[in-house]
């Protein structure tokens, strides 16, 4: 069975944190889609300078939880901000959460689990600015670059893509077992 990830972004995501996650999962077999608050193309920052642009699959709206095995979060200082405060993005996490489904969030893309109330009582990591939101949520804050507690995968930024990536997948398989 063929693994389906769904990334969730909007403007101002992290490059590598996008699209590293995305080239290793197709590479892997999986299929990848990306939802955004409209079909409008959205672009990357690299740190703070404009990046790449990619057109969403679907809207956040349309995105049903059912029909996915994992999401995945990109950082950037931007694109988590953003998307923490709509109300459809914060739900879908949630979702996802509820049914035990693997959920990676990578830099500041766990500003959304902690949104979702989904870092208490866990391990997480991110980028070292939003540590102490993190702590706050109740999470358990690790040094580690890529943290899993479970079916949330966290990472630290953009040098640590590859190896979210291969986590992210390794918890949605294992979430897919343990569902069957």
């Amino acid at each position: 069975m063929q693994t389906k990830v769904l990334i969730m972004a909007t403007s101002g995501f992290e490059e590598d944190e996008l699209f590293v996650p995305l080239e290793r999962l197709r590479a892997a077999g999986c299929d990848v889609r990306l939802a955004a608050p409209s079909r409008e193309p959205i672009r990357a920052t690299v740190m703070d300078d404009p990046g790449r642009w990619i057109t969403p699959d679907l809207t956040i709206a349309e995105a049903d939880s059912a029909e996915w095995d994992a999401l995945l979060l990109p950082g950037g200082l931007i694109n988590p901000d953003h998307l923490r405060t709509d109300k459809a993005a914060v739900a879908l996490v949630r979702a996802f959460l509820a049914a035990g489904k693997a959920v990676g969030a990578i830099c500041h893309g766990p500003w959304l689990l902690v949104e979702a109330d989904g870092v208490r009582g866990r391990q997480v990591t991110g980028w070292r600015s939003i540590r102490t939101d993190l702590s706050n949520a109740g999470g358990v804050v690790s040094d580690g670059p890529v943290v899993r507690d479970g079916s949330v995968v966290t990472a630290v930024g953009p040098e640590d893509s590859a190896a979210f990536a291969d986590a992210l997948l390794a918890a949605a398989k294992e979430s897919l077992t343990f569902r069957a």
